[in-house]
């Protein structure tokens, strides 16, 4: 079957909802995320690219009250009383172990033994991959109509211990508040600096 892409943008008003209008949230509305909200996101952000499609990224969806108290007592003071309101808080977390799947990930060529031998790499692709399926998991929130909060304030120890002691090849990378956010909530936009600023092209 032959890819089709298309080279039409965005409307204003997508990019809008996605960049120019987004904002990251402190406060949150009284309105729940379902469970079918959640599996629409990670149906979306499944499909952004990641190295050799190793898909490192190790979710946890904190929904309940039981959890959101355990995920609260392991960051910081100030972003308590935001995973206590969010109706949902995700830990984007990264398996170091993540090549044992390429088998079936990446099925074109025996991927995994690019990584079997190397522990310092397998942290490096983990570290830059599962990142870059947070930032795809942000996006794919906002495209479905949610607002989120990513933080990096918490304790990593306390996080692993709580949610990943099973898995010890998984450690919390950082992690981010979903629902409607409370307009209330958010100060004006701090500067975006201009293209000049910080880029060159060669």
């Amino acid at each position: 079957m032959t890819t089709q892409f298309h080279d039409k943008p965005l409307s204003a008003a997508a990019l809008d909802q996605l960049f120019h209008q987004a904002r990251s949230y402190n406060g949150w509305l009284d309105r729940p995320v379902s469970e079918d909200q959640i599996h629409a996101i990670y149906d979306l952000l499944k499909m952004g690219p990641t190295s050799a499609n190793m898909q490192p990224a190790r979710l946890v969806w904190v929904r309940s009250d039981a959890a959101k108290a355990k995920l609260a007592a392991c960051v910081s003071e100030g972003n308590r009383a935001k995973v206590e309101a969010a109706p949902v808080t995700v830990l984007v977390g990264m398996d170091s172990e993540f090549h044992q799947e390429l088998p079936w990930l990446f099925p074109h060529t025996d991927a995994k033994s690019w990584f079997a031998g190397d522990a310092d790499a397998r942290k490096q692709h983990a570290f830059r991959n599962s990142a870059l399926q947070g930032g795809y998991l942000m996006l794919a929130a906002r495209a479905l109509g949610l607002d989120c909060g990513p933080m990096s304030g918490f304790d990593a120890a306390a996080v692993n211990s709580a949610f990943f002691a099973d898995q010890p090849n998984v450690t919390v990378n950082f992690i981010c508040s979903l629902g409607y956010g409370d307009p209330g909530s958010i100060f004006g936009r701090s500067p975006r600096p201009d293209f000049g600023k910080f880029n060159h092209i060669v």
